[in-house]
């Protein structure tokens, strides 16, 4: 077979055509799993888990959906997984780099696919053992700078894209960058909306940017109804970032074919009808084997208070990149305890094999749900879920439920309903679970199935609530009481 070389213009076309590999790294003081070479497999989805509300679905390819609690509070649009797939050109990360030196300056886009061949270029991606880091990475062997970003969650946060761009090189190069995330959904947009009506949407779209803490605030000029009446959107969605104080915020992709024939941008302070973007510009020189990492964070279901408190807490600027990280770090260790607690821990010679334990269990857990506390019952919570089942059978019984203890443990919960001999009171109590942290399997893959992750009230403490089906519990149940 004649091998033929393919040119791009008057260049060669290169061929970055590698064998995929897959290995433990360790990686930011963290180990992960890599995926060598991962453009050169078929692309696939990844689920990124949070001890929170957060759900988020990502392609291969760089395109996801994700936001909080359910498909109608989506950061970006929640459509079936294909639909992702296609949209990532235009939906999530994007970055664009002019890269220069003593002789020329480069345009190169990580992870695009319009640029393939154009550079020798190795792709890797990476997924911590917990499941709540993802990191795409892209090295440029010719112009000798690796481009890498992660997704993470916070619970006080949101979404938190974390950028690094590093210097390969013995010499010095300066990096004018264009980085951010594209196809923001304002909230208070309906996922089926979004799926049938997303021109319209798109119409009623209003992207602002307070310039003091650099925020770019996304909603709806009005709420699509379809009576005579008036509709405000009083939540947003939010994005700022940290780590690039001086760069240039845009809150749409408009600019973009400027930045790549060279032109400056100009800030953006106000975009209606577009979709909306979160872009940072500024200039970087790195030093040889120098880095530079920044933030963009995002969060969706923003009121005006909300809004308030994190601009002054932004303008404030005291320990923002600490405060970040230590609330990443808190949640993974939530995760952690919540898969501990399911016995979802081993240490074996298989390490293979002990982390893919950890990964059964979480994701049983996260279908099943998990009792937090052990057998223990929180009488508050108790009457709650009786009022709501059965109010009529909770008046009758209220004497009982007032000489319960404020704590107790499940079992005095069953034998003082038996000591009333009333069999409805005896059900409703045999029918109580104190368990938290499930959810049912929908995802853009099964989009017929509707999840909704309820783990906290709204005042932030704990909800306990089972969202799952009992299929779920039993069939989850019996797996985990067969693995210990």
């Amino acid at each position: 077979m004649v091998v033929k070389n393919i040119h791009v213009g008057k260049n060669l076309r290169q061929k970055n055509a590698c064998e995929v590999t897959g290995q433990y790294v360790e990686l930011q003081g963290e180990t992960f799993y890599q995926i060598g070479h991962f453009d050169q497999m078929t692309d696939f989805f990844i689920s990124v888990v949070s001890d929170s509300n957060h759900w988020m679905f990502i392609s291969t390819r760089g395109g996801l959906s994700a936001g909080r609690v359910n498909s109608e509070g989506a950061l970006f649009p929640y459509y079936s997984d294909d639909k992702i797939s296609d949209g990532s050109p235009f939906t999530g990360s994007r970055t664009l780099d002019l890269v220069s030196d003593d002789q020329k300056t480069s345009l190169w886009e990580p992870f695009s696919e319009n640029y393939q061949g154009v550079y020798q270029t190795t792709r890797n991606l990476y997924k911590n053992i917990s499941g709540d880091t993802l990191i795409f990475e892209e090295i440029n062997h010719d112009l000798g700078i690796t481009f890498r970003y992660a997704w993470r969650t916070s619970d006080q946060f949101g979404f938190v894209k974390t950028a690094t761009l590093e210097n390969n090189l013995l010499r010095t190069v300066s990096v004018d960058i264009l980085d951010g995330i594209e196809n923001i959904i304002p909230y208070g947009v309906e996922s089926a909306v979004q799926n049938s009506l997303s021109c319209l949407v798109d119409a009623y779209k209003k992207c602002e940017l307070d310039e003091l803490s650099g925020m770019g605030i996304y909603s709806m000029s009005s709420i699509l109804v379809d009576r005579a009446e008036p509709s405000e959107a009083l939540s947003v969605a939010s994005v700022w970032s940290e780590g690039l104080p001086q760069a240039k915020k845009l809150l749409s992709s408009v600019q973009l074919d400027r930045f790549r024939e060279g032109l400056a941008v100009e800030q953006e302070v106000d975009v209606r009808g577009r979709r909306g973007a979160y872009f940072v510009n500024d200039v970087i020189t790195l030093e040889p084997k120098q880095t530079s990492s920044w933030h963009i964070i995002a969060d969706v279901n923003q009121g005006p208070a909300q809004i308030r408190n994190l601009q002054a807490y932004i303008n404030k600027g005291s320990k923002i990149d600490a405060d970040i990280e230590a609330d990443v770090a808190r949640g993974s260790h939530n995760l952690a305890k919540i898969v501990g607690i399911s016995d979802g821990f081993q240490v074996t010679e298989d390490r293979l094999s002990a982390n893919h334990h950890f990964s059964n269990v979480l994701f049983n857990v996260m279908r099943g749900g998990l009792f937090m506390d052990n057998y223990w019952v929180d009488k508050e919570d108790l009457i709650a879920f009786a009022r709501a089942t059965n109010a009529r059978l909770y008046e009758q019984s209220a004497s009982v439920f007032a000489r319960l203890e404020a704590r107790l443990h499940y079992s005095d919960l069953i034998q003082a309903a038996k000591v009333t001999g009333n069999a409805g009171l005896q059900r409703l109590c045999y029918e109580y679970l104190p368990l938290s942290f499930s959810r049912r399997h929908g995802d853009p893959s099964r989009p017929w199935n509707k999840f909704n992750i309820q783990v906290k009230q709204d005042d932030g403490s704990q909800l306990l609530n089972f969202e799952g089906n009992w299929r779920d519990i039993f069939q989850n149940w019996e797996g985990l009481s067969l693995s210990i």
